[in-house]
């Protein structure tokens, strides 16, 4: 579904719901709640129900106006607070897929009410973050949201074709194992005792004060895979059609999930909170959505460690594919990989013009035409190489995986081990390590994602896994 900021007309039935207030340009969080009790109270008094779209955009258009107003009040002050956040329309966004959940769509609203805001998407995949929903594509104008980059700056996946036979997946299964276990680490604050080597320590990180002083930190992780969703895996890939030189066939993959580690979230931390201290008039619902100018000293500077943080998360993934692929002394055939959990500087057309925008994808893949990249489905279901289409109206995005349906604490409320080992065993795969809240029945139908977006991406290959190693049960989760 499309949405264009306020519609002319909308129903005029008693009821009004949020996703229509928000349309109106009503801020999603108080302000649609007061909006909803005017309703209400509007309705009672048996007041013109044809005339309440209008009632509501000129409350909106000028809530100062009706501040004291004795049914109109509560509804404009609650406006009023909102401050800077209320635009006479949102800014335009799509929808991919249904079902997804209302507050991630709620999310997705009052992202594109932010004054810098200038369009957006969201993807199938899509379920609530912090500011800017995970599965969420925002394209601001000369602005960076450091939550709507995210907590895991440059989180990426990576896939590795190697020459391993099909046969010693089983065969060799115990030294797949230890060249994993050896060759990267999982957990919160997992660190290697003996640093590993790579050019991205060699560059500047006193970029910023958070990864200079981290940068000790940042080496001792380095290679490492943390906790979360992340994960490392040996699997079978399959491709009907050559792929990068890669003949059709089925061949053995590792396939990796992570990002930048401890040192990312520091940066997305301190910076977020410079952000919400620059606007202090942001109500709660709106504050994870605070945002730097890219013209200010705070905002360069956060573009800066954002990069240098994509770069690390890029390392930490060569490191984990070169270490595993020499220990076990496997060719490569052909890598992949792509990044989400980023802002990239593009140009795009709106509304007829072409703009530079700054476009953030939280939990999104970027799916330029022709660009390869990777969405993965859980440890039971298959994950794809996808080919972007370059879809105008997604921002040139698509999902990044299969989505969360719950929360981490439902899901071990929920899922019994039992159960999750029958069907793992049922898909011949072999679980090293994780928690339940990873157990492959808190993600969506990855069937269905990749239905959802088939205007989006082509998909080139499947991969399905193995042999999983994830961080083990009661870690916290980094993601």
């Amino acid at each position: 579904m499309v949405h264009f900021g306020r519609p002319r007309v909308l129903p005029t039935r008693a009821v009004m719901n949020t996703k229509e207030l928000i349309r109106l340009g009503v801020p999603p969080g108080e302000a649609t709640r007061c909006g909803t009790d005017f309703i209400a109270r509007y309705v009672l008094k048996g007041l013109d129900k044809t005339r309440l779209t209008a009632e509501i955009e000129a409350i909106v258009a000028d809530p100062g106006k009706y501040r004291a107003d004795a049914l109109r009040g509560t509804f404009a002050q609650a406006l009023l607070r909102c401050g800077r956040t209320i635009r006479p329309a949102a800014a335009a966004w799509k929808q991919w897929g249904d079902g997804l959940e209302p507050e991630a769509i709620h999310q997705m609203g009052r992202a594109c009410q932010l004054p810098v805001s200038v369009v957006g998407a969201l993807m199938p995949d899509a379920h609530v973050g912090y500011g800017l929903p995970i599965g969420g594509v925002l394209a601001t104008d000369g602005a960076v949201i450091p939550y709507a980059v995210g907590v895991d700056i440059g989180c990426r996946m990576k896939l590795t074709v190697v020459d391993l036979p099909l046969r010693d997946l089983d065969r060799k299964r115990e030294a797949l194992e230890k060249a994993i276990e050896g060759e990267t680490r999982f957990g919160v604050g997992a660190a290697f005792r003996d640093r590993r080597e790579h050019g991205v320590m060699d560059e500047d990180w006193k970029v910023s004060p958070v990864t200079e002083r981290n940068r000790d930190r940042a080496w001792t992780q380095l290679g490492t895979s943390g906790s979360g969703n992340h994960f490392v895996e040996f699997g079978v890939f399959a491709n009907e059609g050559a792929v990068g030189g890669l003949p059709a066939g089925q061949r053995v993959a590792l396939l990796s999930h992570s990002g930048s580690r401890g040192t990312g979230a520091a940066v997305c931390d301190h910076y977020s909170k410079l952000a919400m201290e620059r606007h202090g008039n942001l109500p709660p619902e709106h504050r994870h959505l605070a945002w730097l100018p890219l013209d200010s000293a705070e905002g360069a500077e956060y573009w800066a460690a954002m990069e240098l943080m994509g770069r690390y998360a890029a390392a930490n993934h060569a490191l984990i594919h070169r270490h595993i692929a020499r220990r076990l002394g496997l060719e490569v055939l052909l890598e992949v990989e792509n990044h989400h959990n980023f802002a990239w500087r593009e140009r795009h057309v709106v509304g007829g013009v072409e703009r530079d925008l700054v476009v953030h994808r939280k939990g999104a893949t970027p799916a330029g035409e022709g660009v390869l990249g990777i969405i993965p489905g859980s440890m039971a279901a298959p994950g794809f190489l996808v080919r972007g289409k370059g879809q105008p109206t997604s921002l040139r995005s698509a999902s990044h995986g299969a989505g969360r349906t719950m929360s981490r604490k439902r899901a071990l409320e929920t899922f019994e081990w039992e159960k999750v080992n029958r069907v793992l065993k049922e898909r011949g795969v072999r679980l090293m390590s994780a928690g339940l809240d990873e157990a492959p029945g808190v993600y969506k139908d990855i069937h269905r994602v990749m239905a959802a977006q088939s205007d989006l991406v082509d998909i080139l290959g499947r991969f399905d896994p193995r042999l999983v190693k994830m961080a083990p049960p009661g870690e916290r989760a980094e993601d």
